[in-house]
Order: structure tokens, then sequence, then C-alpha cells
């Protein structure tokens, strides 16, 4: 069988002394696109910044394209879209500066190419932002910000896309939109790895979720039968007509 993307085994990671993740199994196979779910503190975003190197594993495997984390190099191959809330704000660039960020896997900091112009104009036509190229991303609402976020990293075109939340505090236009740019990624075969709170229009893209609760994985599979047996109190909520600069009421610890 071709080699998993993702595969996390028996994986563990701590926040200070607190331990978040308790030996989780994940794995995400070329071409899936996978949600992780769980309640706030349960250890969705831990695993997601474990992936990408953020945070370090105290114990277990992690093997990205079949490769060893510690041996693993090509991160071209692999876009990373953080929380809003730990990447917006007071940033004096503008958004293609923003965008542009997302090709320097490729260039390794050389001149920008013909392609790399190309590549973020496609990526911010994708999440209908081309319009506003030349415009301070301090000049942005919360989900225009996001939507500038989700451009960085489909401009460096990766084979694998991981997503901390996405949708948070975006409102239901901007999801909307965010959510036919992620079609598009996944029609030209990309892998997605999504943190989510709630499925939202996302929802018909997803073909399997994984749950967390307290650090440990008690579901891997169908997304209908994850919502309606494992959602828990705790979930970050975003109201589907809130302005689009508004921050998610958060009810518990973030994960």
């Amino acid at each position: 069988m071709e080699q998993p993307v993702i595969s996390l085994r028996s994986a563990t990671a701590s926040l200070g002394s607190r331990p978040v993740l308790r030996g989780i199994d994940l794995t995400v196979r070329r071409g899936e696109v996978v949600a992780l779910l769980g309640a706030n503190g349960s250890g969705k975003s831990t695993a997601v910044r474990a992936i990408v190197g953020q945070v370090p594993l105290t114990g277990g495997e992690l093997e990205l394209f079949g490769v060893p984390r510690r041996r693993f190099r090509q991160w071209a191959r692999v876009g990373y879209v953080p929380q809003r809330t730990t990447a917006a704000g007071g940033v004096p660039a503008t958004v293609r500066e923003v965008v542009s960020a997302g090709r320097l896997a490729r260039t390794r900091l050389g001149p920008v190419r013909k392609a790399d112009r190309e590549a973020v104009v496609r990526a911010l036509d994708l999440v209908g932002m081309a319009d506003r190229l030349k415009d301070s991303v301090n000049a942005l609402s919360g989900g225009q910000h996001q939507r500038v976020l989700i451009a960085r990293a489909l401009a460096g075109e990766p084979e694998l896309l991981i997503m901390d939340e996405p949708m948070a505090g975006v409102d239901l236009a901007s999801q909307e939109v965010l959510a036919k740019a992620l079609r598009a990624q996944v029609d030209r075969g990309a892998t997605v790895l999504l943190v989510l709170h709630e499925l939202g229009p996302l929802e018909p893209l997803i073909d399997r979720a994984v749950v967390l609760r307290d650090g440990c994985v008690v579901h891997d599979g169908p997304p209908p039968e994850a919502v309606g047996q494992h959602a828990l109190p705790g979930h970050d909520h975003v109201h589907p007509h809130a302005d689009p600069a508004a921050e998610p009421t958060r009810t518990g610890l973030l994960s």
C-alpha cells in the first residue's frame, strides 16, 4: 500500500507540565480530507502543531510522506494555516506580500519569478481577494484576513494542507468562499487535515472524522456518526451571521 501522507503512532505531547496528547494514532492517506473534532482542550490544535513541528512530541512516532519527522525536509509539500487568533493583527504588509510568503519554501529566498507571481494571484482569486492585492492587511476584516492566510498556504501549491479552525470567527459568506477554495484543492488531488469545531459548509468534503477527548482518539470514522455521538460541550461556537471581524466565543480551554 502507498505510504500515508501523515502517520502518528502512539503520539504523546505536553504543554508545560500538562499532558495534552495521550498516545493518539492518526493516519491520513493521499487524497483524503480528514476533520479533527473535539471539545476545547481535547488536543486538536496540539496534534496539528506537533505535525508541523511547533510542539515537540514526548513520545511516539510521526512520519510525513513516509519519512520520519526528524529527517523530513520537503516543507514545500506542506501548507499550514494556523488559527487566526494566533496569526493575525498588526502586520505592516500588503495582501500581496503576505501571500507571497507562501512561496518562500519553493523560491528559497531567491528572486521572485513569473510563476511565483501567477501562483499568488491564483491563490487570491480562489479566496475571492484578488482585487485587494495592494491593500494593507491591517485594513481587512476578520473574514478577509482569514482568506489571506489561506491564500498564503495555497500559493505554495502544497500536496498536504493542514488548517487549524479555518472557519472560526468567519461570517457565513466567507465560509462559503473558503469551502469553494478548499474543494478546488481537493479536486486537484490535495490531502487535507482540518481542525474544526463544526463541519458547516465543509461537510460534503469530509471523508473521515477523528474525534479527540482528553488527548485520546474516541472515534475514527464517518463524519455524521462522529458529530452525532461525540459532540461535546465546550466547542467554539460561531454565529452564522456574525460580524466577520468578530472573534469566536470560546467556552473552554484552547486545545
